[in-house]
């Protein structure tokens, strides 16, 4: 037998708790009425009061009696039957009322059926399209669906609160999956990025020792072959560093980071003199507890990409600033050029690894730098115009204790 669904289930007991009582007050009030009816009419007692009355009459006629004695009989006689004629009228109609009543109280108890099967229906619908829309979400959440745009409010006001903590909850998990997604690829890119550094160094250690014998002993027409190698394997040595650099995370002991010297250290030994350099660096800023060396890669691979956007000519803008994350305090730090720019279609690809534009790129620096942030707990973001200038933000939680340097 299939099994009633939610909404027919909910219209049935309300139904029911609205039609039993009902249909037990109405049954009990007939048969009251249909048994006092006779008793409130007294038929029976207008009988007998009749047949004895009549005996009594007859009795006393036989008797002398004055012309006042039998006026006063004949008058009750009449009496008598006038009210034996009014007792048998009333017995008459209460047969017939008692049947009126119980139909009238099952045509009431219709009514109040019809009337309860509206509110039941309306009731069910109002719990249970609702309940039957929040199951469905359920099921998309489960399965990883987007939940339907926002419907029309259905049920009561807090079915629609209980709509919005339910979409929260599937950003939250729609978030979580992505991160979990995202740090398995990740841990892939990373596992691979170390096994390609390791092939790399293990042929590159005897070319590096057989180049460096070849230089001593080497002929003038040897020269620009000799160049070529040793170009070439210096590249090789700089993609083997940058393999290694990003198949690891930053590891050993915290600190806490001067995130303005850092910015300051950075930037100066990083932009070359033709290059305008401009750092703004707020002077009360709040400590960051992490590892240097990490940050610092990551801060340099930003401004050496920065360098590259503006060529021969340009100008880089180095800022720190104070910023919320999470509601916490935090350090904003961004390199900004005035490069070509990047186009709108390439910015969402800019952090993954193994993408570049750039002849003889990795395409790991900037995946380095947005790795080291996220160990951080931070958050990396880019803006850009084409033909204007690209601006790479990081913000990096404060330490916990807020600890800052004054700086004039």
């Amino acid at each position: 037998m299939k099994r009633l669904d939610f909404r027919k289930r909910l219209f049935l007991i309300l139904s029911l708790f609205a039609l039993v009582p009902a249909a037990v007050l109405t049954v009990a009030w007939g048969i009251a009425a249909w048994e006092a009816v006779p008793f409130v009419t007294a038929g029976t007692a207008w009988d007998r009061v009749a047949q004895t009355g009549k005996a009594a009459v007859e009795a006393v006629e036989g008797l002398p009696l004055t012309p006042q004695q039998q006026e006063a009989l004949r008058t009750h006689e009449l009496e008598l039957e006038a009210s034996v004629v009014q007792g048998r009228r009333l017995k008459f109609l209460a047969q017939r009322v008692a049947p009126v009543i119980l139909l009238m109280a099952v045509g009431a108890l219709a009514i109040l059926w019809i009337a309860a099967s509206r509110v039941a229906g309306h009731l069910s619908r109002q719990l249970s399209r609702p309940i039957h829309e929040l199951v469905g979400w359920a099921a998309m959440i489960e399965q990883g669906q987007d939940i339907p745009p926002t419907s029309a409010t259905r049920g009561a006001p807090e079915f629609d609160v209980l709509r919005q903590r339910m979409r929260s909850m599937a950003g939250e998990l729609e978030q979580g999956r992505q991160r979990a997604v995202e740090a398995e690829r990740l841990m892939a890119f990373r596992e691979t990025a170390r096994r390609v550094a390791h092939e790399l160094r293990n042929p590159l250690t005897p070319i590096q020792f057989a180049l460096a014998q070849l230089k001593r002993s080497a002929t003038p027409s040897m020269t620009d072959a000799l160049k070529v190698l040793d170009e070439e394997t210096s590249r090789l040595d700089r993609m083997a560093r940058s393999f290694a650099q990003f198949g690891k995370l930053p590891e050993g002991a915290r600190s806490l980071i001067d995130v303005a010297e850092l910015a300051r250290s950075t930037a100066t030994a990083s932009v070359p003199s033709h290059l305008a350099l401009h750092l703004e660096l707020a002077p009360d800023l709040p400590l960051v507890e992490g590892h240097h060396d990490a940050l610092q890669r990551a801060l340099m691979n930003v401004v050496l990409n920065a360098v590259h956007a503006c060529a021969d000519s340009g100008s880089i803008t180095v800022r720190a600033e104070r910023t919320i994350l999470d509601g916490e305090a935090a350090v904003s730090l961004s390199v900004q050029d005035t490069g070509a720019g990047i186009p709108h279609d390439r910015l969402a690809t800019i952090w993954e690894p193994y993408v570049t534009h750039k002849a003889g790129g990795t395409g790991l620096g900037l995946a380095i730098a947005r790795q080291a942030v996220l160990a951080h707990h931070g958050i990396v973001s880019a803006d850009s115009e084409p033909g204007e200038g690209t601006t790479i933000h990081f913000v990096l939680p404060a330490s916990p204790n807020h600890g800052h340097i004054e700086r004039p």
